[in-house]
């Protein structure tokens, strides 16, 4: 998935992103997919992928999705100021795969919604959220 991504604009991971192994495979104008290996220390008392980890992955996809600028001399961050997760099913597969959609907003804020799901297809989570955008300066 990796061709969905111009390298000259991909920025370097931030530190959570490097401690979890999120890594992001595609970014454009309105849209962010980024990806996890399912690895052990990322469970819940149950085995399973923490919901916490879903939210972040959902979080981070949706955030990049709105601050896409197609320039990588004009980098754009945003914060979340609201995130609804509905969690409706369980991975099965080897890595967790979010995609986030802007879908509205304006020039201080903007709407997306995002989609968790596995290497296999299994439909995990999905999420809406409301972002800020913040200046660079």
């Amino acid at each position: 998935m990796k061709d969905d991504l111009d390298p000259t604009l991909l920025e370097a991971p931030y530190p959570l992103q490097t401690h979890l192994g999120i890594e992001m495979t595609a970014w454009s104008d309105g849209a962010a997919t980024v990806e996890l290996p399912i690895q052990p220390f990322l469970g819940n008392r149950q085995g399973l992928p923490h919901g916490g980890i879903h939210a972040t992955l959902l979080d981070t996809a949706m955030g990049y999705a709105g601050c896409y600028t197609g320039d990588p001399d004009r980098k754009q961050n945003a914060l979340t100021l609201s995130l609804t997760v509905n969690y409706v099913g369980q991975a099965r597969g080897t890595r967790l795969i979010a995609t986030g959609h802007k879908t509205g907003g304006g020039a201080k804020t903007y709407f997306a919604e995002g989609r968790l799901t596995d290497d296999e297809g299994t439909l995990v989570a999905t999420a809406s959220g409301v972002f800020r955008y913040r200046s660079m300066g």
